[in-house]
């Protein structure tokens, strides 16, 4: 895992901060458009709304930045960075050109766009905040550090582009729901789509779609190998790395209802500690060039 490389905080004891006006909100002149009404249900199991925005897996086109969202520029106030350092900021419809650190809690980022990485860990200690409908990476090119980190954050809708990590997790509490991530790499890179670096509790990754197929250097669209405790994978749209899914947390994880397309594996579509899962409904399929399910090969076993 990779992260910002900041100086110590005193080293910049003469710099001015700047935070987002009173009340602690930052939003274009023009308001955002909601979000789009949900469809139908689902013949899958009963899908919540935010689920039902993509007819199937999520997708670029229902994950992101909502289409036609005014967005405001935030110039970096903390090197290359925009920092936030107030509670309970609230970010929305803005366009941060480099990375966004949050050294704040109940931070809430929505319909805006992240060109580099979103990180809440700074000088040991870790904060908390929400994304949703927002785009997180550049444009072009391949970001060298996970998209989004640390832990106490939650992701919803949220579009990972061009980055070797999609989300790295190394502490407790994260839940990523209704999002796609599409990867990149250099050479000799490990690439992920979510991985956890040291212990952890109450991960929950459901309802996402990660694309490694583009990622030469990689290793797994799920790495989960680390120690940690209330772990669930659900209901994901996965394809890519030397093992698809390789699994081997604490006792308990669930992973249950996964779709790993066929083929797309360097050695296998999984490598799990079966013992320590509760594994069920895992499925091999094939999809089209819109991430819909076309046909569904058969069972996916679990295999360690």
């Amino acid at each position: 895992m990779r992260r910002l490389i900041l100086p110590l905080a005193g080293a910049m004891a003469g710099l001015a901060m700047c935070t987002p006006a009173s009340p602690s909100t930052v939003s274009p002149s023009a308001g955002t458009p909601s979000a789009a009404s949900p469809g139908a249900s689902s013949p899958r199991p009963t899908r919540t709304p935010d689920e039902r925005r993509c007819a199937g897996h999520p997708t670029p086109e229902c994950t992101g930045v909502p289409e036609g969202t005014a967005l405001k520029p935030l110039q970096p106030n903390f090197y290359d960075a925009y920092r936030v350092t107030k509670d309970g900021t609230v970010l929305d419809g803005v366009h941060v050109p480099g990375d966004l650190l949050i050294t704040a809690n109940n931070v809430t980022i929505r319909n805006s766009m992240i060109d580099g990485q979103v990180q809440d860990h700074y000088e040991r200690r870790t904060y908390s905040f929400t994304i949703s409908d927002s785009t997180v990476g550049p444009a072009t090119g391949c970001d060298p550090n996970p998209g989004l980190q640390d832990a106490g954050f939650t992701a919803n809708r949220v579009l990972v582009r061009n980055h070797v990590d999609g989300f790295s997790v190394s502490g407790d509490n994260v839940k990523i729901t209704n999002s796609f991530v599409i990867l990149c790499s250099r050479p000799g890179d490990h690439s992920d789509g979510i991985q956890t670096v040291g212990s952890g509790n109450g991960l929950i990754f459901h309802h996402n779609t990660v694309d490694q197929r583009k990622a030469a250097d990689h290793t797994a669209p799920v790495f989960l190998v680390d120690p940690n405790t209330g772990v669930s994978v659900t209901d994901n749209l996965l394809m890519g790395g030397t093992y698809t899914i390789r699994l081997r947390a604490a006792a308990g994880t669930i992973a249950k209802n996964n779709a790993v397309v066929e083929g797309t594996w360097d050695y296998g579509p999984t490598d799990v500690d079966c013992a320590s899962t509760q594994w069920s409904g895992n499925t091999i399929v094939r999809i089209n060039a819109k991430y819909k399910i076309t046909s569904t090969i058969g069972p996916l076993p679990c295999v360690g």
